[in-house]
């Protein structure tokens, strides 16, 4: 028995789990039922499943042969919290939260692979391998940092690993394509809240107050340039103010005002710079309008950076895998962030994408699969289960290959 013959049969029962994650979605470290079903299926096909790690973690560790090599593969299960409007069967059951991002497809992928890879050990197939697999079902990648808990309690120390590998489905690259590069893939992503006091009066006697809603305005437009001019400009950030808060009437001059948003960047070079740049604005504002401003910065996810080997691996065993028309080279980054960085901080590895549907389908109607990440509408493309398993395997047989 070959992959090929195995994938039909196994990504219809996949999908079939898959269906039934999207109905019952959980939030970030809130994965019970979900983290259950995992780990059931994985203790079923007879692998070492551990579980505790971050919570609702879940490694399913899977040996074959004699060789002392590991690796680790990755899938995210947890949702968003966002109302689904959807009326498909499947549609979520839980108000207020839907997995929007395709983790539910991300974690039966997972699952499928392990799967497959057990079936083809048992006929010793060319596509079984020699080492130790470590599937990894994280929690919480969705703004809380799963990875990172699982770091700091302790994943590289007790599954040691020498590489580690991610997917995630990607609406807008056809079905049948795959996007692999080497080096940043998505972006690190800081957040900022910033705290203006002044000096409230009326708004009719404007020279008896420190404006800060006029401070505020000067710090939003002051705040751009350091992209505009104090950044190299072949070096990618953004700098996005996305909340300004101030005052309740119209005739009072607000004592207070908030302003937050994000940074995206590329590189920790850039990262600090970013930072030391808005503490320098801030502060000569603050002069000029003889206001106090406080910046509170918070590192968040860091960016994505996969290594050249690894890439390399990844990009062979896709180009391997029937059913895969091209492996894309050439997608620019996502200014968007993922956590599995701080897995890549610990250990060279590789995150790719897996095209989820095209931007239209018959007649001008959207295609299964093509709405973007994070909308209300969206819902994982079942087609690419076989794909995605069929990426899996094809990654562990050429990482970690039979002795010839």
């Amino acid at each position: 028995m070959k992959l090929e013959d195995l994938l039909p049969a196994l990504a219809s029962r996949i999908a079939l789990i898959r269906r039934d994650l999207h109905a019952h979605p959980e939030l970030a470290f809130g994965e019970w039922r979900t983290a259950d079903i995992v780990a059931a299926h994985l203790q079923r096909l007879g692998l070492q499943v551990t579980r505790g790690l971050a919570g609702t973690g879940v490694i399913g560790t899977l040996r074959q042969g004699n060789s002392p090599r590991a690796i680790g593969l990755r899938a995210d299960m947890d949702a968003l919290p966002l109302e689904e409007l959807n009326a498909f069967a499947h549609r979520s059951t839980h108000p207020g939260q839907m997995h929007a991002c395709g983790h539910d497809g991300h974690t039966v992928m997972l699952l499928g692979a392990a799967e497959a890879l057990v079936a083809l050990r048992d006929v010793h197939d060319a596509d079984c391998f020699d080492g130790t697999v470590h599937f990894i079902f994280q929690p919480a990648e969705e703004h809380e940092g799963g990875a990172r808990v699982m770091v700091a309690q302790g994943l590289f120390e007790r599954f040691p690993m020498e590489a580690v590998y991610g997917l995630h489905n990607w609406p807008g690259l056809p079905v049948g394509e795959m996007a692999i590069m080497a080096g940043p893939v998505m972006a690190g992503a800081d957040r900022f809240d910033i705290t203006l006091r002044g000096r409230g009066g009326h708004a009719a006697m404007p020279h008896q107050a420190c404006d800060t809603v006029l401070a505020g305005a000067a710090l939003v437009q002051a705040l751009q340039m350091l992209v505009g001019r104090n950044t190299d400009p072949l070096e990618p950030a953004v700098l996005s103010v996305t909340r300004f808060h101030a005052g309740h009437a119209d005739n009072v001059l607000p004592e207070q005002a908030q302003l937050g948003g994000t940074v995206r960047t590329f590189s920790v070079e850039q990262q600090q710079l970013m930072e030391s740049g808005m503490r320098r604005v801030c502060a000569g504002i603050a002069a000029a309008y003889g206001v106090v401003i406080e910046l509170d910065y918070a590192r968040g996810y860091p960016p994505t950076i996969n290594s050249e080997a690894e890439a390399a691996s990844c990009i062979q065993a896709a180009s391997q895998l029937p059913g895969i028309k091209q492996v894309r080279r050439d997608l620019r980054p996502s200014m968007g962030a993922e956590d599995f960085a701080y897995l890549l901080r610990e250990r060279p590895g590789c995150y790719v994408w897996l095209g989820n549907g095209g931007e239209s389908g018959r007649a001008g109607e959207p295609a299964q699969g093509s709405c973007m990440l994070h909308s209300p509408h969206y819902d994982f493309n079942d087609e690419i289960i076989p794909l995605g398993i069929g990426y899996w395997v094809r990654l562990v047989a050429q990482v970690l290959p039979l002795a010839g």
